[in-house]
């Protein structure tokens, strides 16, 4: 029999392999990945091209170098932060966020209003 913790533990787990972000797995990016996550979460979905442009408009002293920027691009991409369509300058970079857990609260509040109503 399984224990809470190894329960916790394999759930934790599944979500890893499920790949994707949340907005609170930003905080433990080191401060250049996160700033191109946060041009990256303003369109979703961008060009190679259109990133250099985005980088080149930052400020100075949060500007990287192109260099950088596709070392970046390649750690976010093998960490499934981001999902990279096509090679070199016609990559295009996919924001990967996860998938969230639905609600069941339409179902059961239609319910609970109907037998409440019922009751009276």
């Amino acid at each position: 029999m399984a224990g809470v913790f190894d329960r916790l533990q394999n759930k934790i787990e599944d979500k890893k392999e499920e790949g994707g972000i949340t907005a609170l797995d930003l905080v433990d990016l080191p401060p250049s990945l996160r700033d191109i996550m946060r041009l990256m979460l303003r369109r979703l979905k961008m060009t190679y091209p259109e990133l250099c442009a985005a980088v080149d408009k930052m400020p100075e002293k949060q500007r990287i170098t192109y260099q950088a920027l596709d070392s970046a691009l390649n750690t976010l991409t093998r960490q499934f932060w981001l999902i990279r369509l096509g090679e070199g300058e016609q990559a295009i970079y996919k924001v990967n966020l996860r998938r969230k857990a639905g609600s069941n609260l339409k179902d059961n509040i239609w319910s609970s209003l109907g037998s409440k109503l019922e009751e009276e």
